[in-house]
C-alpha cells in the first residue's frame, strides 16, 4: 500500500507544498496544502486553482498511516469530502487536529472509527495555533531546522491534552455558521 505521500504525488493531490521531506525514526513529514476537490481543467495544461483544499496542512506519517494531521478548512462541510479522499491513511490512533473558519464553538467527534478535534478559527494561522496549543516558544523554534520544527510540535502535542468538549459530526455540523476569519493585509 502507498504512504498518503506517494498518494498525493501520484494524483497530483499536493499543493504548494513548504516542506515534504523524511524526519526521525522513520517519520515524514508534510506542510502546504492537500487539495480535495479539483480545480477546472480549462486547458491541456492549465487548471483553475483547487474547489476545496486542506490549507495550511502539517501533517506527519509513518508508512501508511497518518500519526499527525492539522489543517484549516473554510467550512466543516468540507471535512466528509477531505475525508473521503484520505481516509485509508487516518487511523484511530492518530492526533487529528481541525481549524475551521465558519464553526461556531470547537468540539471532538468519532467519524468512522478516528478521532478528530474540530477548532474555530478567526484570525490566527494553523502553526500558530498548534504552537500556542503546545506552549510551544517561538523563539526556540525559529532556531530549528523545517524538520525539527515539526517533530517539535508533534512531540509537544501526544502529551498535550488536544479533545474539546465531545460532540457527534451531527453536532459539529449544526455548529456551522458564517466564516468567522478575518482577512489581513491590505485593504
Amino acid at each position: 500500500m502507498a504512504t498518503i505521500i506517494e498518494f498525493m504525488k501520484t494524483n497530483d493531490l499536493a499543493w504548494q507544498p513548504s516542506f515534504s521531506g523524511e524526519l526521525t525514526g522513520g517519520l515524514y513529514g508534510y506542510r502546504g496544502a492537500m487539495i480535495v476537490e479539483e480545480g477546472k481543467q480549462i486547458s491541456p495544461d492549465r487548471k483553475l486553482p483547487p474547489k476545496i483544499q486542506a490549507k495550511q496542512v502539517v501533517m506527519i506519517n509513518k508508512d501508511e498511516k497518518v500519526l499527525f494531521f492539522a489543517c484549516e478548512l473554510e467550512s466543516i462541510g468540507h471535512f466528509e469530502p477531505l475525508f473521503a479522499k484520505y481516509k485509508t491513511f487516518f487511523s484511530s490512533e492518530g492526533l487529528n487536529l481541525l481549524y475551521v473558519t465558519d464553526l461556531n464553538k470547537s468540539g471532538t467527534f468519532t467519524y468512522e472509527g478516528v478521532t478528530f478535534t474540530a477548532f474555530v478559527l478567526d484570525e490566527s494561522s494553523v502553526w500558530n495555533e498548534l504552537l500556542d496549543l503546545g506552549d510551544l516558544d517561538k523563539g526556540e523554534l525559529k532556531k530549528m531546522s523545517s524538520e525539527e520544527k515539526i517533530e517539535a510540535i508533534y512531540d509537544e502535542l501526544l502529551t498535550t491534552d488536544c479533545k474539546e468538549e465531545l460532540r457527534t459530526f451531527e453536532e459539529m455540523l449544526a455548529l456551522k455558521g458564517e466564516s468567522s476569519k478575518k482577512l489581513m493585509g491590505a485593504v
